[in-house]
């Protein structure tokens, strides 16, 4: 029960008396004056009744021979019910009229019937209708209640029944709809009843068991859930159609009681008694004074309160309150605009500290949310300063989305109030209105505080329900040793950099790290393990080789059970840093990669290839050293090294690996150095069979191989008369050269070459032999062909041939005689003669002449051109490089440099020998 006396009042009415118009000469002012005897009244329409419209232009008709004693105007249609008498006696007679439609001057009557229960004729003492013009109720002195049901309008489609009979007199009625339900409430100055008249046969219920006098309840609108009111002299109660709500004690005399826009008017004596009225004594009889209060039940406070001289009724029309009084006045209560109401109120409610009325005002008159969050800022101020920080930040949490959050934290930041903060931040979250900083502030309370329960429920909430920045998140957990935690959230929401950096430099399982960069797409796998990869190889390394085993080969991530998605290549050769100072395992991914994936990258083969080159060379026993050559070897050989040459030639040198030097030698078509190499080892017979086996691709081998042995102290006969012999077969330096070479060699006697000598003295011989033969013979050969032509100048020429030396048939006139002593038929010359001055005959070999001698003329004018272009440059070498770029000059065979360490004398014959080899060769 609401204590009346702690209302608070306000005035949030302008009360006003109703002026007459002004005429046409502009006089006007005195209050406007109703007509004497009104004994009811009511409005809707645009109407008071009378008719009494807003121009104050009062009108009437007659609607009774009588008297009028009930008036129900539909706020939604133009009809007006009244019940009144036109004759003496108890008669009522209940008439509908249509306002809308005239008949004769009048409104149009539309039903006119008795308004008797029964046959006991009695006084009517209310009225009320539905506004869907289906249902009215009519109440009775003697406790009846008659109910038409259907359109009222109309005799025809109605029906008239007594819905309830009692030993009390009906004081109200009013009907309620509630979606298809409709209830009717009917109140006698005993108890209170409520019927439902969607269902058949009516059930009723009674809710209480007092009353009211006349005009004593009304229905409230929906902001009280249409709750029936009923106004006694000590309370005022407020009732559902199956229950009763609450009550407010209002105490005094309740003489009217009305409900406007969510207000409760009411009118009750001036706390002096008066005698009552036959029905509980609520109608004045005199002319006491009257107030009238305004209520709001929601807010609890009173909008108004004003005394008045014997009120006949209170209507509401127009957006304002008409209360017409005895006298004839109408005083209008006009209600106050929501923000002078709002300012007016909340200045005075502040002053008090009244911020939940304050608070409750501003929602019923639907304030916006910035005026709402002001006024929260403000309560909340208020009891900080108080010391409720409790309090405080529950307003504060009400500011939350107009308020500045940093408003609130600089007031909590003390150590003292975090479980303030704490809250304010966690609901800030839940709205979505929290930053980075935010996010990083409460997860720091959290922890100060200790408090791993809500920690958890605010890190573990679904992905669609986050509402905080993640990887801030990460951070703070993690620099708060909250580890398990932050992985969570790394792991939830697929940050796996933070959750491998927290799994490996923190928490340091590396198993787990492993597994979980297994179960990632491939890219992020791939980076992943480039990234963190030398450290897994550290502490895990076999798990890590197998994993990057197959990430370089068919990689699945882990999770993918059905194998729905295209396995992916990592580059295996990308990888191989991380194997630093682990050996072992690298060797074993390389073999892998070198098994399972032919084509893999030229890397893979070179670092594979200098590690077993490695474990070769440091390998102490025979047979394993013996299996690790051969494994060498076998990869040298594997084809894989042709574009990388220099590379595995290097290494194996490196490594000293003397077959795999000697085989990249033999590729690569080095034979010089593959016979260096057997000479600086001294292997005699090794220098010969290079010879033998390359000598014919490079002539110049047995020649280095012949001032390799000259220079040996030891006796190398039998290895130089090899030498010789073939450099005699293959006739590949002179003799001379030959003697100065083997005559540094200080074992070589001259037994060595007797027969290289004598053998090339004796071909020497017969090769003079068969030139002077061979000069003979041109010298005879050059005489005769003087003599012909001297003959042919000197003595005519006869020709006797018979036969034609193309066809050889028997010559003919025409013919054709030539010098040389062809002749031939004209028409065969013709067909076969490419020149008319050339025998056909003779042409191809005078033709191969003419070209050798044309050869020799232009060689000669290079020759000139030569030493001319010599002569006359700055750059004699550009000249010459010139020349040999073209290829005019010979090629030459340059002996290659001979092993370090030799003495100076031998470099000089090595010199002389060069020297000797271009001036043979030039000629």
């Amino acid at each position: 029960m609401a204590a009346y006396l702690q209302w608070r009042r306000f005035v949030f009415f302008d009360r006003e008396t109703v002026k007459e118009p002004p005429g046409p000469d502009g006089a006007g002012g005195k209050p406007f004056a109703l007509p004497p005897g009104i004994a009811v009244c009511d409005s809707g329409r645009g109407s008071l009744i009378w008719f009494l419209p807003r121009s104050l232009q009062l009108s009437g008709f007659q609607a009774y021979k009588l008297r009028v004693t009930h008036l129900y105007q539909l706020k939604q249609h133009s009809i007006l019910v009244s019940v009144g008498e036109d004759e003496e006696g108890i008669n009522p007679l209940v008439k509908v009229w249509n306002l809308e439609k005239r008949d004769g001057g009048n409104p149009l009557c539309t039903r006119i019937f008795p308004a008797i229960p029964g046959n006991k004729p009695t006084v009517v003492s209310c009225l009320t209708v539905h506004e869907n013009l289906n249902f009215m109720a009519i109440g009775f002195a003697d406790g009846s209640v008659v109910l038409t049901k259907g359109d009222i309008t109309r005799d025809r489609h109605s029906k008239t029944q007594i819905l309830h009979e009692g030993s009390y007199p009906v004081t109200g009625l009013a009907f309620r709809q509630s979606g298809k339900t409709t209830h009717l409430f009917v109140v006698t100055t005993e108890n209170i009843q409520s019927y439902m008249l969607s269902v058949k046969d009516y059930p009723h219920l009674e809710l209480d068991t007092h009353g009211c006098g006349l005009r004593c309840s009304s229905l409230s609108d929906p902001s009280q859930d249409l709750q029936f009111i009923v106004a006694g002299n000590e309370c005022v109660y407020l009732y559902q159609p199956d229950e009763r709500g609450p009550c407010f004690a209002f105490e005094g005399q309740k003489l009217i009681v009305h409900w406007y826009r969510g207000y409760l008017i009411i009118v009750s004596k001036d706390r002096k008694t008066s005698p009552k009225s036959e029905f509980a004594g609520n109608e004045a009889q005199n002319s006491d004074k009257q107030v009238l209060n305004i209520y709001d039940l929601c807010n609890k406070f009173i909008a108004y309160s004003s005394i008045f001289d014997d009120i006949v009724d209170v209507l509401a029309e127009w957006g304002s309150l008409y209360v017409l009084t005895r006298d004839g006045k109408i005083h209008v209560l006009q209600e106050k605009d929501t923000q002078t109401k709002l300012e007016a109120r909340k200045s005075m409610l502040f002053r008090k500290n009244l911020f939940e009325m304050a608070i409750n005002l501003a929602k019923s008159h639907h304030l916006d949310s910035d005026g709402l969050s002001e006024i929260f800022r403000q309560y909340g101020d208020h009891l900080y300063n108080k010391g409720n920080h409790d309090g405080a930040i529950q307003q504060y949490i009400r500011t939350i989305g107009k308020l500045e959050p940093s408003y609130v934290i600089r007031k909590f930041l003390d150590a003292q109030r975090i479980h303030n903060l704490t809250a304010y931040l966690q609901t800030l979250h839940l709205q979505s209105l929290a930053n980075a900083d935010h996010t990083t502030l409460l997860l720091n309370c959290y922890t100060k505080l200790k408090d791993s329960s809500k920690l958890e429920e605010f890190i573990k909430t679904s992905e669609s329900e986050v509402r905080f920045d993640v990887e801030t998140a990460i951070k703070v957990l993690r620099q708060a040793g909250y580890y398990s935690h932050a992985v969570y959230l790394a792991e939830k929401h697929a940050h796996h950099e933070w959750y491998l950096k927290i799994q490996l430099e923190d928490i340091k399982n590396y198993q787990e790290a492993l597994r979980y960069i297994g179960k990632l797409p491939f890219d992020q796998a791939e980076s992943n393990m480039k990234r963190y990869g030398k450290i897994l190889m550290h502490h895990v390394p076999k798990e890590t080789t197998e994993l990057l085993k197959i990430l370089c080969t068919d990689y699945q991530p882990s999770g993918d059970s059905e194998g729905m998605l295209e396995g992916k290549k990592a580059n295996s050769e990308e990888f191989i840093p991380i194997f630093a100072n682990n050996s072992r395992e690298l060797k074993a991914f390389l073999e892998h990669m070198t098994e399972v994936q032919a084509d893999s990258p030229q890397g893979v083969y070179d670092t594979l290839l200098e590690l077993r080159l490695q474990n070769w060379a440091h390998e102490e026993d025979e047979q394993i050293k013996e299996r690790l050559h051969n494994e060498a070897l076998t990869l040298l050989k594997s084809g894989r090294f042709k574009t990388v040459f220099d590379k595995a030639l290097v290494l194996c040198q490196m490594h000293n690996f003397k077959d795999g030097v000697l085989y990249l030698y033999e590729q690569g078509k080095l034979f010089q150095q593959i016979m260096h190499y057997h000479m600086q080892n001294e292997q005699y017979k090794k220098v010969i069979e290079v010879c033998e086996l390359y000598g014919d691709q490079e002539a110049c081998l047995w020649e280095q191989a012949l001032g390799y042995f000259a220079r040996k102290e030891e006796d190398c006969k039998e290895y130089i008369a090899a030498v010789l012999k073939h450099i005699e077969n293959k006739n590949l330096m002179p003799p001379l050269l030959v003697v100065q070479t083997l005559a540094h060699n200080s074992t070589a006697t001259l037994s060595v070459i007797k027969d290289y000598l004598v053998n090339k003295l004796q071909k020497q011989s017969r090769q003079i032999e068969q030139d002077e033969q061979r000069i003979q013979k041109y010298r005879e050969e050059t005489t005769r062909i003087r003599k012909e032509i001297e003959e042919l100048k000197a003595s005519p020429k006869i020709f006797q041939k018979t036969k034609c030396s193309i066809c050889t048939s028997a010559l003919e006139l025409p013919s054709v005689h030539f010098l040389c002593g062809h002749s031939f038929h004209q028409h065969c010359f013709e067909s076969y003669s490419e020149s008319d001055s050339e025998c056909p005959t003779c042409m191809p070999e005078n033709r191969k002449v003419m070209d050798m001698i044309r050869a020799q003329e232009q060689k000669r004018d290079l020759h000139d051109q030569f030493q001319h272009q010599l002569k006359c440059s700055n750059d004699g070498f550009s000249v010459v490089a010139d020349y040999f770029g073209r290829g005019v000059f010979n090629k030459l065979t340059l002996i290659t440099d001979l092993p370090a360490g030799k003495a100076a004398a031998t470099i000089e014959a090595g010199l002389q020998r060069e020297l000797l080899t271009h001036t043979k060769r030039s000629t």
